[in-house]
């Protein structure tokens, strides 16, 4: 059996926080999987975890200084930055994103990054403050739009007993996603930037109640996978699901429509937008600010208004709309009949449409039946498919389609 990072070689740029030590764990998962791996940890690194224990780990010496006089009589920062196949930068902290988004190289490791040509994979772990901070938020997307790839972070309780996004991706998710970014260079989607959006809306009526719908996020994860796989440098919107993130890909976590148009147009430009979460179209014109208690009177009716239509929103861009927009219409009676008049209303360029009544079991399950609708009037209509399958077969589509020019 091929191993799936068999002859490869990786620079592993090590952060300085805390999330070093499961970095450790990251080089065995690196070397289990065929790569060979060549550390090189920040001054910052060094204060969570040794030179020498990357080392032993690595197989190989450990990188530190950027003078050091051996290696650098012989440039041996650029030697680094192009002797590899990738860049793993993990835990990529909130310091080392900032230099890389502004062109800093004060040390070794952000000097490698600043010099290298080869793809880069970044694994960001930091407070969930400084997670959420506009400043990392810009730096990252500069960081995408130079085409950086990312994974994580994941969220969950912090070194600090504080609980959100910020978490370091597990080892086996950033080792997944550097084989997928490898294996797909010469993938169907090779250099193309794909947003996908997934997973339901909630909606507060008060802090505890919401507004939702049935959708597990399965399909629209699926999609997001398959575009990894094939290449493209892939942003999924996911609304609240509780599914695994797809690897090689990055994730923005959302559970609003408003939310989710915010994180859609903040992931723009891309070459193809595939609108695959069910948004909900209402939301109550007011969220109370305590729980609704229920007294004995008479209830009051809930008001609702209309969310922003997200795919329509796109669809009608007059500057940097997608090369390709893809709508999804999910129906429970005159599946086609519906999905047309969508597909004429939205504006998209494809509408892919399924059954979702109770009875298919698509909401929440692993299987689907999907009719594909063009603008044209062309209507392909596949057999039942493993989500995962479907995803496949649309991404392929997708990509013919963008070759076609």
């Amino acid at each position: 059996m091929t191993l799936p990072l068999a002859d490869r070689r990786v620079l592993l740029v090590i952060g300085g926080g805390i999330a070093a030590y499961k970095v450790l764990d990251l080089i065995r998962r690196l070397r289990e999987r065929g790569a060979s791996v060549c550390p090189v940890l920040t001054q910052g690194a060094q204060e969570f975890v040794t030179p020498l224990a990357a080392a032993a780990l690595a197989g190989e010496r450990a990188h530190t200084d950027l003078f050091d006089r051996a290696e650098e009589a012989d440039i041996g920062h650029i030697k680094l930055a192009r002797q590899a196949d990738a860049v793993v930068v993990a835990p990529a902290t909130a310091n080392l994103m900032a230099r890389m988004a502004t062109g800093q190289a004060p040390d070794l490791a952000s000097t490698v990054l600043l010099a290298t040509t080869l793809p880069i994979l970044i694994a960001p772990a930091m407070n969930v403050r400084m997670w959420q901070h506009p400043a990392t938020q810009r730096n990252l997307e500069t960081l995408r739009r130079d085409g950086v790839r990312v994974v994580g972070p994941n969220t969950g309780r912090m070194a600090e007993a504080e609980t959100g996004p910020g978490r370091l991706a597990e080892p086996e998710e950033i080792a997944d996603a550097l084989a997928a970014m490898l294996g797909a260079k010469a993938g169907p989607l090779a250099g193309r930037r794909v947003l996908v959006t997934s997973g339901p809306t909630h909606e507060p009526i008060d802090p505890v109640r919401y507004l939702a719908n049935r959708s597990s996020g399965r399909q629209g994860h699926a999609i997001a996978a398959a575009a990894a796989a094939a290449g493209a440098q892939v942003t999924l919107v996911s609304g609240p699901v509780a599914i695994p993130d797809p690897p090689g890909v990055a994730v923005v976590r959302v559970e609003t429509a408003r939310a989710m148009l915010a994180a859609v147009e903040a992931a723009l430009p891309a070459d193809l937008a595939i609108f695959a979460a069910a948004v909900g179209d209402w939301r109550p014109a007011a969220e109370q600010g305590s729980k609704i208690k229920k007294d004995g009177s008479e209830p009051q009716p809930l008001r609702l208004v209309e969310n922003p239509d997200i795919l329509a929103t796109v669809a009608r861009m007059q500057e940097g709309r997608p090369r390709l927009v893809v709508g999804f219409a999910a129906e429970t009676d005159a599946v086609l009949d519906h999905a047309r008049a969508k597909l004429a209303r939205k504006g998209c360029d494809l509408l892919v449409a399924n059954d979702v009544s109770p009875a298919g079991g698509v909401m929440g399950g692993a299987a689907n039946t999907v009719h594909l609708l063009a603008r044209d009037g062309a209507v392909e209509t596949w057999p039942t498919l493993a989500k995962d399958e479907v995803g496949r077969r649309l991404v392929a589509r997708f990509a013919q389609i963008l070759d076609a020019g």
